[in-house]
C-alpha cells in the first residue's frame, strides 16, 4: 500500500484522469465527491463508477447544499448556457456556471478528510489552460490554499503533517489530459462532464464543458466514448 492521498472526484474527465495519475504515482487514493445541490446526479453516479473501476481505498460522498445560496446555473434555476462553438463562451468574463467559492469549500472538506486518514497529499483536477476561467482554478489560488492549509489543522501545527496540494493538470490542455488518461488506461466511457444532461444521462454537447471535452478528444486524435444527445 502506498501513502494515502485524498483525490477530489467529480466523475468528469479531469478528476478521473487525476485519480489515475495519483494511482500511477504509487498513492493509495481516498476519493471524495460531493452532493452539493447540483442540478443533476449524473456526474455523481459517474464518480461512483470511476471509484469502483479504479479501486480506491474508500469513496466518501459529502452531502452539502449550495442551493441555499444559489448564484450559479449549477445550483439554481438559471439556464445553463449553450453554444455551437467555443468562440463566444467566455465573452462575459467568469461564466454563470461558476459556483461561488466551490473549490474552497471542497478543498476544506478534503483537508479535514486528509487529517483523519493521515494523508499529507490532496489531488485536484483543476486546469488553467482549456478551462472556463473560474477564479478558483488559477495556480496562484492553489498555491495560496496550500499555504493556508498548513496553518489550519492540528496535524500541521503539531508537525505531523505537511500538506501538499497536487494539481497535475493545471498546465495541460484538454488534449494533453486525454492523451495522459488513455496512456494510463482510463475508461472515459464511464465518466460524465456535462452540465445539463438529459434524463437518460446523455451529454448535451453544447454546454461549455462538453465543448471543451470534445475539443480535447478531437485534438488528441481520439473519439469521446460517452453518448451525446445529437449522436
Amino acid at each position: 500500500m502506498g501513502r494515502p492521498a485524498i483525490v477530489l472526484l467529480s466523475g468528469g474527465l479531469d478528476s478521473t484522469t487525476v485519480l489515475a495519475i495519483a494511482k500511477g504515482q504509487g498513492y493509495t487514493p481516498y476519493a471524495l465527491s460531493f452532493q452539493y445541490g447540483q442540478r443533476h446526479s449524473v456526474e455523481l453516479e459517474a464518480a461512483k463508477r470511476v471509484a469502483e473501476a479504479q479501486g480506491v481505498a474508500r469513496h466518501v460522498i459529502a452531502d452539502i447544499d449550495l442551493r441555499v445560496f444559489g448564484g450559479s446555473a449549477l445550483t439554481s434555476d438559471i439556464e445553463v448556457p449553450k453554444h455551437d462553438s467555443l468562440d463566444h463562451t467566455n465573452e462575459g468574463g467568469v461564466p454563470i456556471t461558476y459556483v461561488p467559492a466551490r473549490n474552497t469549500i471542497f478543498l476544506s472538506f478534503a483537508l479535514a478528510y486528509a487529517e483523519t486518514v493521515n494523508a499529507s497529499d490532496i489531488f485536484t483536477g483543476v486546469t488553467a489552460v482549456d478551462y472556463s476561467g473560474y477564479p478558483d482554478c488559477r495556480p496562484e489560488y492553489m498555491d495560496a490554499y496550500e499555504r493556508m492549509a498548513n496553518l489550519a489543522t492540528r496535524a500541521g501545527v503539531e508537525g505531523t503533517q505537511k500538506l501538499k496540494l497536487h494539481s497535475p493538470l493545471i498546465d495541460m490542455s484538454k488534449a494533453d489530459i486525454v492523451r495522459e488518461g488513455l496512456r494510463l488506461g482510463v475508461d472515459y466511457s464511464i465518466t460524465s462532464s456535462c452540465y445539463d444532461p438529459d434524463e437518460q444521462g446523455r451529454a448535451c454537447g453544447r454546454c461549455e464543458t462538453c465543448l471543451l471535452r470534445l475539443k480535447g478528444f478531437a485534438e488528441a486524435g481520439a473519439t469521446d466514448p460517452v453518448q451525446y444527445q445529437d449522436a
